[in-house]
């Protein structure tokens, strides 16, 4: 009864905004109608190589395998998966994408229940701030238009699946690690009465930003995060809902080390640094020759002169209500809404930017024996509005403010074939942008079950994206009080993938081609002026298209009935010019990990090994070359490493266990090697040299509840 009240108590402001409705359709007419709506699956040890029995090819990572893996928010489960990477894009702030087919990571739309609500503001530092707790599966698509609902993701889609509690559940989970690693986490949830059910999350994380190189700027930013989260689950019958609050409060700070932000953010003359340390470090401390021969340049700007602190607050609101008109008529309604407000300092730069995304889709499923029709259409909000100071006291605002208004509908038909033995979906959505006009976007996707065992999907499509100026693209615009817009087309995205699956009571195996064309890709050119001589920054297109075509394949084998291995690898071709793709990725990587089960033992053990990356055509060396402090070139191609991940966890009893992990087990790190700093010619300093992981080792240990 007090564990009831608990939960009825801290729903209840929530259960009375929420529609009485309840989950319906059986798995089986979903899955045989592929509409894209979320079911939380069944099959909880989900293993790598396999795919959800759905027409589109979709990659699972089960609450179990996320678990196991030690990961703590959505980048840490997704990272080191074939196809899947996770790219960090800034040296001292760590701003984080998703990567999917090694396409940018701005191409990856990141969905809660199946209602897109990330934008580039909220994207660019939100997933490391979305709870890996209380989740039943995250389900990846790769390819542009894999979401009918989700145009825009132009890589694909990643989607977060709510976990439902079907009885009282409770985990907690408390541990420390180097580093200052501190965290804790807790899920509860119970069924309140026969129709209703509801969960809370908690999390809480901790880690002090780390200096590998010695030269007192830090390669791994410090953070604190707050994390919580409702919901509520309804069931009668016929009809279903499910409704998701979440808040977000998160604190990080890279560059100077330490925590007194204010200190930095107020120190703005003086070196506090030590530039003749690290690889190729100058041969002064308190500066670095300009390379092209113009002199000594001695940095004087303060502890805040390097310095990138950001403060991020998000609420959102998700929900989905189901249900069926007749027999073979169903409904669905979904809406959400996101407010996303960060607070920075960008190198003496102060950036203020609120950002809001508002979504609301209603669509009916007709069956017509097995054949399957959806008609429906959805209203995409999102804005930006920004407002900063730049280092000589100058205010800017809406320097990179917009306004989408997307309304769309799309219909989509599904039909068996040959006894079943083929399966076709074809969709068509039009969407009218309040900027780029009218879009439309086809898809086509087939299943041919080759055996019960061995089936072929292929898929072609079209996504769009409304582009944003959002500053992240580039670092180089904090500098800038204007720009200039000359972008008039949405980039657009032909793609093409097929994938052999197969899958039995020991081998789960899956062999894909991808093929990704983007065209009217867009860039920021921050070094343009106007006609006073004042610094802007373009807002432009690429003249020719880029190209990433990608195979990848995983395996996952039950040696043992407590012992299985994983091994997979991917390759890719590149096709665009120089300085187009703004970050570096590798020509292949390849994955081995095992999980082993033994009397309340649980190892796990996760081997990635990342080839070379041509950083001189990624970062385009010919027109701008980059060097090191000491006036050497920055490497041509970066050498092939190798990282390894383990957690050993002991089951003390049923409810208690205690487990201890290393990441990045043998202490690889970039900054060894080479500083992600990077000076051009005349000596003028940036933060993006990256190819390789910028922290180093993390041994952690802790404790974990479970009812």
């Amino acid at each position: 009864m007090f564990r009831k009240s608990v939960l009825f108590c801290a729903v209840s402001a929530a259960a009375i905004t929420t529609p009485a409705f309840a989950e319906t359709a059986a798995d089986t007419m979903l899955a045989a109608a592929n509409i894209e709506t979320v079911t939380i699956s069944a099959q909880r040890n989900f293993r790598a190589g396999a795919l959800k029995d759905d027409i589109v090819k979709t990659e699972v990572l089960s609450a179990d395998m996320i678990a196991r893996t030690g990961a703590m928010n959505i980048n840490q489960a997704l990272d080191n998966n074939p196809g899947i990477a996770v790219q960090v894009e800034c040296s001292i702030c760590n701003v984080r994408n998703v990567t999917l087919n090694n396409l940018p990571g701005r191409f990856t739309t990141l969905m809660i229940d199946g209602v897109p609500l990330f934008s580039s503001l909220s994207s660019a530092y939100g997933l490391d701030s979305v709870n890996a707790r209380g989740i039943a599966d995250i389900e990846v698509s790769r390819g542009a238009g894999a979401s009918l609902i989700a145009p825009e993701a132009l890589a694909g889609v990643v989607n977060i699946v709510t976990r439902k509690p079907e009885g009282f559940e409770l985990e907690g989970d408390v541990s420390a690690g180097e580093q200052n690693l501190y965290t804790a986490t807790a899920y509860v949830g119970d069924k309140i009465d026969d129709h209703w059910a509801s969960s809370l999350t908690f999390s809480y994380n901790k880690q002090h930003e780390a200096d590998r190189d010695g030269n007192k700027v830090s390669e791994f930013t410090g953070f604190t995060r707050l994390m919580g989260g409702i919901a509520l689950f309804g069931d009668f019958g016929n009809t279903t809902s499910k409704l998701r609050l979440d808040y977000i409060d998160e604190k990080r700070g890279g560059g100077a080390l330490g925590t007194d932000y204010e200190a930095i953010r107020s120190s703005d003359s003086g070196n506090p640094f030590d530039w003749s340390q690290g690889p190729h470090g100058s041969p002064a401390k308190d500066g670095w020759y300009a390379p092209d021969g113009s002199g000594f340049i001695p940095y004087d700007s303060g502890r805040g002169g390097m310095s990138e602190i950001i403060f991020t607050k998000r609420a959102s609101a998700i929900g989905t209500v189901e249900g069926k008109l007749a027999d073979d008529l169903d409904w669905r309604f979904a809406y959400g809404y996101a407010r996303n407000n960060q607070h920075s300092f960008y190198e003496l730069t102060h950036y203020n930017a609120n950002g809001n995304q508002a979504y609301s889709e209603a669509s009916l499923r007709y069956h017509l024996g097995k054949a399957v029709f959806t008609l429906g259409g959805n209203y995409r909000y999102e804005d930006l509005a920004s407002v900063s100071q730049t280092p000589d006291g100058t205010h800017v605002h809406g320097l990179d403010n917009y306004v989408y208004r997307t309304p769309g509908a799309f219909l989509e038909g599904y039909d068996t074939f040959f006894d079943d033995q083929l399966e076709v979906n074809a969709s068509i959505r039009y969407d009218d942008n309040s900027t780029f006009g009218s879009i439309i976007s086809p898809r086509a996707n087939f299943l041919w079950h080759h055996t019960p065992n061995l089936s072929s999907r292929l898929s072609v499509g079209r996504g769009y994206r409304a582009p944003t100026s959002f500053f992240e693209q580039d670092h180089g615009i904090l500098d800038t009080t204007k720009i200039v817009r000359q972008i008039d087309n949405p980039e657009t995205s032909d793609n093409l993938s097929y994938a052999l699956n197969y899958s039995d009571d020991r081998l789960s195996a899956t062999a894909s081609y991808n093929f990704n064309q983007i065209k009217n890709f867009a860039l920021l050119d921050p070094s343009a002026v106007d006609g006073s001589g004042n610094a802007i920054t373009l807002f432009t297109q690429a003249g020719h298209p880029v190209t990433v075509q990608g195979l990848d394949f995983t395996a996952t084998y039950q040696l043992l009935p407590s012992l299985s291995v994983t091994a997979g690898g991917e390759r890719f071709f590149y096709a665009f010019e120089p300085g187009t793709l703004a970050f570096s990725r590798p020509d292949w990587k390849l994955y081995l990990s095992a999980d082993w089960d033994w009397q309340g033992f649980d190892v796990y053990g996760r081997l990635a090994v990342t080839g070379p990356q041509d950083l001189a055509r990624f970062y385009d060396y010919a027109n701008n070359p980059r060097y090191n402090f000491d006036d050497t070139p920055k490497m041509n191609e970066s050498p092939i490493f190798a990282t390894v991940d383990v957690k050993v966890s002991y089951a003390l009893t049923e409810i208690f266990s205690l487990y201890i992990g290393a990441n990045n087990l043998f202490d690889y790190n970039q900054a060894d090697k080479e500083s992600p700093l990077w000076i051009d010619r005349s000596g003028a300093l940036d933060v993006t040299q990256i190819w390789g992981p910028l922290q180093g080792r993390v041994v952690y240990g802790g404790v974990k509840v479970s009812l």
